[in-house]
């Protein structure tokens, strides 16, 4: 799903009614967040009970609509209300969707210079 298309991973903060289809959610970024639905981005919803997610994505002339639903257990969804959106590096993103909290005190940082020897 991740690839070169994409450029941003935008979370939805809060519950999202998940009974919304592409059309729906399409209305929630260009009115709630003011962003671009038709923009090379991800826009991820969770339901109230945390056990369902669906992805919003673009892809040259039509939408993708992804739907995961956990059989056992909950995503470790954000809570933040300061915002309607949530920026998230593709890193933290394939955290969340693996179960794991998006902020991971023990994980290795990324390395941004490398040592030449």
């Amino acid at each position: 799903m991740l690839n070169s298309r994409i450029d941003q991973v935008y979370l939805a903060t809060g519950a999202t009614d998940l009974r919304k289809s592409i059309d729906g959610l399409a209305i929630l970024v260009t009115e709630s967040f003011n962003l671009d639905p038709f923009s090379r981005n991800l826009f991820v919803f969770c339901n109230r009970k945390r056990d369902k997610i669906k992805i919003l994505e673009w892809d040259t002339n039509g939408f993708w609509l992804y739907y995961k639903r956990l059989e056992k257990g909950t995503f470790k969804w954000p809570n933040v209300s300061d915002s309607k959106t949530l920026l998230v590096s593709e890193r933290e993103f394939r955290w969340l969707l693996d179960g794991l909290s998006i902020n991971q005190k023990e994980a290795l940082s990324t390395v941004k210079e490398r040592i030449i020897i």
